[in-house]
């Protein structure tokens, strides 16, 4: 007489029971899982960009999904804004987005061309800037070139120090093809060549040997100050 196999059968059925339980569980438990949203937005290393705008340039504002937000989207659509030079998305649990900004820094305002130089190469019209800032105006024309290093050695200039400056004005002469005369907002002026432009940032430590006297402080060619009458 033949055996009976209806109990394996039975056991085998039972088995793909559990299994197909198992797996649904687990692709609800999945689906959840992509379904959460961020909990918390942080926005450093801005001064002028507010954090809204920031948010809404990445698209984060609304507390999107976690997982599927992507990060290269995000720095993506903040690097097209003409403000902002660089920008670290970061994933951080639990469920925190960090957006690390660093802003363009304005240098001058270039009467030339009616626009604000900023350090990432971006020249924004008078007209069309979005945000107040303090910096000195390039009253003259620059030769290419010339103009090329004066951008990268303004951009070595302090913040506090460009605040500082009023007016600035390309000088040569015979001797140096490079130099430049800085009008100060309290009525000195200084000679400087764009190799040297990084001392102008210790003129508030000059200020103090000038005891009150107003002048013009030589750095283009030796470090000496002539008093004006």
């Amino acid at each position: 007489m033949s055996k009976k196999i209806v109990k394996k059968r039975k056991i085998k059925l039972l088995n793909f029971l559990i299994f197909l339980l198992v797996l649904t569980v687990l692709s609800f438990c999945v689906y959840l899982l992509f379904q959460i949203r961020v909990k918390n937005l942080i926005v450093t290393g801005n001064n002028y960009i507010n954090d809204d705008t920031i948010l809404e340039l990445a698209n984060v504002k609304n507390y999107p999904k976690f997982i599927t937000t992507s990060k290269m989207k995000a720095e993506k659509n903040l690097l097209k804004y003409d403000y902002i030079k660089s920008v670290k998305f970061k994933k951080k649990y639990p469920l925190t987005f960090e957006i690390e900004i660093e802003e363009a820094k304005p240098l001058f305002y270039n009467m030339n061309s009616n626009s604000y130089v900023l350090n990432n190469n971006k020249n924004i019209k008078e007209r069309e800037v979005l945000y107040t800032f303090r910096v000195p105006r390039l009253i003259n024309y620059v030769p290419d070139k010339k103009y090329k290093l004066f951008v990268q050695y303004m951009d070595k200039v302090n913040d506090n120090t460009i605040s500082k400056i009023s007016d600035i004005e390309y000088q040569p002469n015979d001797y140096d093809k490079d130099r430049f005369l800085l009008y100060m907002d309290d009525g000195n002026m200084v000679y400087l060549t764009l190799t040297k432009f990084k001392m102008i940032n210790h003129y508030n430590e000059v200020l103090k040997q000038l005891e009150n006297h107003k002048g013009i402080l030589y750095l283009d060619n030796g470090n000496h100050f002539k008093i004006m009458e």
